[in-house]
């Protein structure tokens, strides 16, 4: 009788390769900005628009966070006096304005939202090596264009998301555009078991295209993750 042999250790599955750091708070106020503190393993970066940090005293260490940019970023630096680390630069961009914020010179990486989600748009802001950025509610159509894009290229894209039931979407349908599955079937329908399931590589690959998700309410959202055994 032949006894089967298991060469080498069995990967097992490691939700928090998935979401950790996935999860951008966005913040709102200056007083928000200056009392926040870290969270969970589900925590990123958190999101402060460019004129709140410069409202910030010189005595507030925000650490690394992510600068939404609503004022020029020459104003940034100069008025800006809190302390922090800029993880990546945002900007929200409409068919007048995609060109001088692709051709902006940031000391960071770029992330762009157009408001026009389509195929020529993302296209256009991967091949200047910049991020591009949607939000989850965008139709499914414009989703898959960018997924199809980005999903083997190095720049990326960050999302954003109004609920867990969002996120989730945003996670499967980042899967199912590596792996050449139906992207509007799996913003549908996510298959929460199999996202749970991932290996740590293919966590890992996952992430190397999710930056990060946007969001208003990051403890709700990471409490639906738990939820779903994926924290």
């Amino acid at each position: 009788m032949s006894i089967p042999l298991t060469l080498g250790v069995p990967h097992r599955p490691d939700p928090q390769a998935l979401v950790a750091g996935l999860l951008q708070q966005r913040l709102g106020s200056a007083a928000a900005a200056a009392t926040a503190r870290p969270g969970s393993i589900s925590t990123g970066p958190a999101v402060i628009t460019a004129s709140t940090l410069t409202g910030l005293s010189a005595d507030v260490d925000l650490g690394r966070i992510t600068v939404d940019l609503d004022i020029d970023p020459e104003e940034l630096k100069r008025d800006a006096v809190a302390t922090y680390e800029v993880v990546r630069f945002h900007v929200s961009v409409d068919e007048s304005t995609l060109s001088d914020a692709l051709a902006l010179r940031l000391p960071s990486p770029l992330v762009i939202f157009p408001e026009q989600v389509d195929l020529d748009t993302v296209t256009a802001i991967v091949d200047a090596h910049r991020t591009p950025g949607f939000a989850a509610s965008s139709a499914p159509r414009h989703i898959a264009d960018v997924l199809a894009v980005v999903a083997h290229a190095e720049v990326g894209f960050v999302a954003t998301a109004s609920s867990g039931a969002e996120v989730f979407a945003i996670l499967a349908a980042t899967v199912a555009a590596l792996r050449g599955d139906d992207i509007p079937t799996a913003l549908a329908q996510p298959d929460l078991a199999a996202l749970a399931a991932l290996r740590p590589e293919a966590a890992e690959a996952v992430r190397t295209v999710l930056l990060g998700i946007e969001i208003d309410d990051a403890d709700s959202a990471h409490r639906d993750l738990v939820g779903a055994g994926l924290a």
